[in-house]
């Protein structure tokens, strides 16, 4: 059997972008098209001898034009015809053909340059009405696509999730998990206005470049300056420069497998425990969340919905050893080892969204 793969590469092509204008576009059609029906009117020119004009008999050059454009648009009068052999088969093989490439080449003109934008801008708009609190993935790389891929498996609708990219390939593969996707510079306003990034609760950034990521992070916080912000950064010296720009989380994959590298040397089992910590494939996983009313005054280890490790206060960190941990107090934001979503037997569990995410909000009808 015939490899699918191979398959594939007989019939695929090395495609670029068009760096010419729209206006330049649609000028070499028409110039193309008026090429074909030159050299049609030069043919019949030449062979005028094999056309009769049945109004006054004698065949001009403006009879031939008449003709020829007659002849290309199929309206045939029958005033002026083809008598000899050859200039009928100049019709059937040369004028037929060149009769449907004009027909073609206009049609899609009016469909690349009319039909479809205004399709696209009415669909654009139907979808932007139902944006709202959705997760917006700049960049799908190989950390977007995984960021998509764990989200989902955590039970994230995948049409509340919307991909931007610049690569046609990368954005198949989000339409095809059901994501919402735009092909646009991620760094561009009109492009994070289109998607409604200030209705939009949280974005995960993933340019490929530092310098790119931080440029997209600080278009995103000019336009909505309280969503939450998560950024894949390579270089330790930029990761300031991120926070600076208004990220809420820097995430430096390269340092991150460090710690893993390192935690491994004191003990077989913690890289895999970390691991299983960021993944909703393990058993356990950790959560955010706000202090309930009934645990305001409870010290954060004695959480009866899992096993509370670290309470944020005014914007501080405190481990659940720490004087602040043993009173908890309202607005405190704690973040806590909860047993996976995945069960067993019953697949994902049935914990609300805003236990995974406190920061995202039920949409509204």
């Amino acid at each position: 059997m015939k490899n699918n793969s191979n398959i594939y590469s007989e019939y695929a092509t090395l495609r670029r972008k068009s760096g010419l204008p729209i206006w330049a576009d649609i000028l070499m059609r028409v110039l193309f098209v008026l090429s074909l029906v030159g050299m049609a009117v030069a043919v019949h020119w030449f062979d005028r001898e094999g056309l009769r004009d049945t109004y006054d008999g004698d065949v001009s050059f403006l009879d031939v034009i008449y003709f020829t454009m007659i002849s290309i648009t199929t309206t045939g009068y029958g005033d002026i015809a083809p008598v000899t052999e050859r200039a009928r088969m100049f019709d059937a093989l040369v004028v037929t053909p060149i009769r449907v490439f004009v027909v073609l080449i206009f049609l899609g003109t009016a469909y690349n340059f009319v039909l479809k934008r205004t399709w696209d801008k009415w669909r654009m708009k139907l979808h932007q009405k139902s944006l709202r609190n959705h997760i917006v993935v700049l960049g799908y790389g190989v950390s977007g696509s995984e960021a998509v891929k764990e989200l989902i498996a955590r039970g994230q609708n995948p049409g509340d999730i919307v991909v931007i990219d610049t690569n046609d390939a990368s954005l198949a593969k989000a339409e095809a998990v059901g994501c919402f996707v735009l092909n646009a510079d991620a760094s561009n306003d009109d492009t994070l206005v289109n998607v409604n990034i200030d209705k939009a609760a949280t974005a995960i950034v993933s340019a490929g470049r530092d310098d790119t990521s931080i440029l997209i992070v600080l278009t995103i916080r000019h336009l909505n300056p309280d969503m939450p912000i998560s950024v894949v950064i390579r270089s330790t010296d930029n990761e300031l420069l991120a926070r600076q720009a208004g990220a809420n989380n820097v995430i430096n994959p390269v340092n991150f497998a460090g710690l893993l590298l390192a935690g491994s040397c004191h003990g077989l089992h913690i890289s895999d425990y970390i691991s299983d910590l960021a993944s909703v494939s393990g058993k356990v996983m950790l959560s955010e969340r706000s202090v309930k009313p009934e645990e305001v005054g409870r010290p954060l280890r004695g959480l009866s919905s899992g096993v509370g490790v670290r309470l944020y206060r005014d914007n501080k960190a405190y481990g659940y050893w720490e004087e602040p941990a043993q009173n908890m107090m309202d607005g405190d934001m704690i973040v806590e080892i909860i047993p996976s979503l995945l069960d067993e037997k019953n697949g994902v569990s049935d914990q609300p969204k805003n236990r995974r995410w406190p920061w995202l909000k039920e949409k509204k009808a």
